[in-house]
């Protein structure tokens, strides 16, 4: 027991000094980051430590997080130009993550070290993963290489390229949990998880990119729709239902990767707020620089956390006079994505803090509500209130509803606005994901205990 805790103080008084010289300090950080993985390897797992053991976790774990700190902030740089070779090659956040891995051992976890921790409860990990959100923090916090990694998010994804001669064709792709068909002037996005009233996870989270992709990149449509699919829950059954957020259940027994929150919102939520990129033009840039449509929102039953977060990025939202919004994050022990920078421009301060610090309701058919929402309808409307929307919207053409979202988006949220929000949010998010305090929430509010997979 005392063998451990005097090997990580040992450890932990060793740490190296920078020097200003990438590749050395490189070297030795990374020597001294694999010799404090084994020191944790070498302990027993987490639920099975005694005291002394699980001090000893926290001083390899906090240290590695304090030298990691000062090694990118003197050398992110040097990493994504070694990553993108001096920004010629466009990295998506989700392969660059485990790219760091093998450029510099040590500086983030391997993809075999996260697997590895996939199996356990959130309540049973190491958090080895707070050392990504480092990472992204530091190379999101520089406006060169921050916007360049924006812009490599918002570029289609290879595998929507790929379905995308089907999608012209057929005018419809089905992707498991999620869809997009073309309905008249439309492309409509659906989200399908009814196993978890269309709750987000790792199983949607592809799925859904592909399909605001194909929407957004197919030439027949002049609008996208995002609508939740119907589900077979015994209170909804044969009705379609918006989105219930974060699958909380998969959280609690540990089966979302903090990948998962960066890749979600620098990707497919951030392409409905600003289209996708071209490659060769930044995404910023104020001449016609992204590929994008109108985007409109059919709120059914309700739009829980992530799918209040989407509504935040529409250009108009429908929503059935019985549905509500909310932004649990306070009961959930998480950031509520963009909503903090984005709620505000909608509700104003007040609102928006206690809607995300205290759990405040936003019922559709109030005042408040309607800040968020359009246009109420009646319940079991949807179709007939869409189809509509979407014809006034196609008769003033799509490119003057195009060009006037990018005047809206210029002043409100210029993409370096986005950059500096997510380097905060990508640190803080990533130590949220770990606090035992997430899963003292997630008992205290969800019952996580006595749900099952």
């Amino acid at each position: 027991m005392q063998i451990a805790t005097d090997a990580a103080a040992s450890w932990s008084a060793a740490r190296p000094d920078i020097t200003k010289h990438f590749q050395r300090d490189a070297d030795v950080h990374s020597t001294f980051w694999t010799k404090g993985h084994e020191l944790l390897a070498a302990l027993p797992g987490k639920p099975k430590r005694n005291p002394e053991q699980a001090h000893a976790a926290e001083t390899i774990l906090t240290t590695g997080r304090e030298t990691r700190e000062t090694f990118m902030r003197q050398h992110a740089a040097s990493v994504y130009a070694a990553l993108t070779k001096n920004q010629t090659n466009f990295v998506r956040a989700d392969i660059l993550a485990y790219e760091a891995a093998s450029l510099v051992p040590g500086l983030v976890p391997t993809r075999a070290q996260v697997y590895a921790q996939g199996d356990k409860m959130q309540s049973e990990k190491d958090g080895i993963e707070v050392d990504q959100g480092i990472f992204f923090s530091h190379v999101l916090a520089r406006p060169d290489t921050g916007t360049h990694l924006c812009h490599a998010m918002l570029l289609p994804r290879a595998e929507s390229l790929a379905r995308l001669d089907d999608f012209k064709a057929r005018g419809a792709v089905d992707l498991g949990t999620a869809a997009v068909m073309r309905q008249g002037k439309a492309a409509t996005v659906l989200m399908r998880n009814p196993r978890y009233l269309n709750a987000e996870d790792e199983t949607t989270l592809q799925q859904t990119e592909i399909a605001v992709d194909l929407a957004t990149l197919d030439p027949v449509s002049e609008l996208c729709v995002l609508r939740g699919d119907t589900v077979d829950h015994p209170k909804y059954a044969g009705k379609h239902v918006f989105c219930t957020g974060i699958n909380l259940t998969h959280i609690y027994h540990g089966r979302i990767s903090y990948m998962w929150f960066v890749t979600r919102e620098m990707g497919f939520v951030n392409k409905m707020m600003r289209g996708l990129a071209r490659p060769d033009i930044s995404p910023d840039d104020i001449y016609c620089a992204t590929i994008e449509k109108p985007w409109v929102a059919g709120v059914e039953a309700f739009a829980i956390g992530g799918g209040c977060q989407y509504l935040l990025t529409m250009d108009y939202v429908v929503a059935a006079s019985d549905a509500y919004m909310t932004l649990p994050a306070r009961k959930e022990g998480i950031i509520p994505g963009a909503a903090n920078m984005r709620l505000p421009r909608f509700t104003g301060d007040r609102i928006a803090r206690r809607a995300i610090v205290s759990g405040l309701r936003l019922d559709c058919d109030t005042p408040e509500g309607r800040m968020i929402c359009d246009e109420i309808v009646p319940p079991g409307t949807m179709d007939a209130a869409l189809e509509r929307v979407i014809a006034g919207f196609t008769d003033s053409g799509v490119v003057s509803a195009a060009g006037n979202r990018r005047a809206f988006r210029v002043s409100e949220e210029p993409l370096d606005q986005f950059r500096r929000y997510m380097a905060v949010y990508a640190r803080e998010q990533a130590y949220c994901h770990f606090s035992p305090a997430l899963i003292a929430n997630l008992e205290k509010h969800w019952n996580a205990q006595q749900r099952k997979m």
